[in-house]
């Protein structure tokens, strides 16, 4: 049998080493914690123990609740037309064919297409507008999947859009409830737009529940593909600015003139710091106006968004 080893000496009068505090809950910090001040994305949360520390989780539940809540609020659009009357917009109501928020969100097919009565009022309000005066543009505000996005910024960001298409002949502005990106494709046909920017709610985020994108298509008719369009994302006041995302869709508008298209072909290549070097905008050449307008096709519609 082997001799266990001697125990070695241990001297009372040395001073203890010092340990890392272990107090239960205390939050330790990340070494990187200064990089929050650049984003507000969750990173340098910091632990408590093999967790994360309450207010973070706390925190994570109320951003997870508000998206949930921005996905299931109902359509503000009595409230949008209103403001937009106000501010002297000819605004318009529309619907699609889904019948309520939860069949909108089964069912996205049918967020891309209108309701009957929608594409009657449309095809009326087509019908009685004098010949050869099909508009150069028209904006669609949508409520999509965060109607509270819709309610927030369009108004603001189409207050500067405004002044930067000077010249343009603009349509009205369509208010569509329980909306798919897609469905400006059959709005605009109806009404003969050269172009069709739907401004739409994004899918919330954690960190954004009200973030609002806008889809630019040229020739719009149901049918088109995501790739026939350009996207400017997260319009909202801590991500890209009213004023930029104005100027950005003002310079893709003038390219998609230029290339005759939009979608993968027309590249954004503004820049926000330096609007003075953008590319004139000139208003659309227009037919004579005893010109007919071409019927709004009918194709199926679009698989996509």
């Amino acid at each position: 049998m082997t001799d266990a080893p001697p125990e070695k000496d241990i001297d009372s009068t040395a001073p203890a080493r010092p340990q890392a505090s272990r107090r239960p809950g205390a939050v330790q910090h990340d070494a990187w914690q200064a990089l929050r001040r650049f984003t507000p994305a969750r990173i340098a949360l910091g632990r408590a123990g093999q967790s994360l520390p309450t207010r973070a989780l706390l925190e994570f539940g109320v951003a997870q609740a508000q998206a949930r809540d921005a996905v299931f609020q109902p359509s503000q659009q009595a409230a949008l037309l209103a403001q937009l009357s106000a501010d002297g917009y000819v605004a318009l109501g529309v619907a699609s064919a889904a019948s309520d928020r939860h069949q909108y969100l089964r069912r996205p097919d049918l967020g891309r297409r209108l309701a009957s009565a929608s594409r009657e009022r449309l095809e009326e309000w087509a019908a009685a507008a004098p010949a050869g005066n099909a508009p150069d543009l028209v904006v669609v505000v949508a409520d999509g999947l965060s109607a509270l996005a819709a309610a927030r910024h369009a108004l603001p960001l189409l207050r500067l859009l405004g002044p930067l298409l000077t010249g343009w002949q603009l349509g009205p502005v369509v208010v569509a409830d329980l909306a798919r990106v897609a469905l400006g494709d059959e709005i605009g046909a109806i009404l003969r737009a050269r172009q069709v920017a739907v401004l739409i709610g994004e899918r919330p985020g954690l960190s954004a529940p009200d973030s609002l994108g806008i889809y630019l298509t040229q020739g719009p008719r149901p049918g088109r593909t995501d790739a026939e369009r350009n996207c400017i994302s997260n319009i909202r006041p801590e991500g890209l600015a009213y004023d930029a995302a104005a100027r950005r869709l003002r310079y893709l508008l003038a390219g998609a003139l230029r290339l005759g298209r939009t979608g993968v072909d027309l590249k954004d290549e503004s820049r926000d710091s330096e609007p003075e070097r953008e590319p004139a905008i000139d208003a659309p050449e227009r037919a004579p106006a005893d010109t007919p307008a071409p019927p709004a096709p009918e194709v199926p519609l679009s698989p996509g968004r």
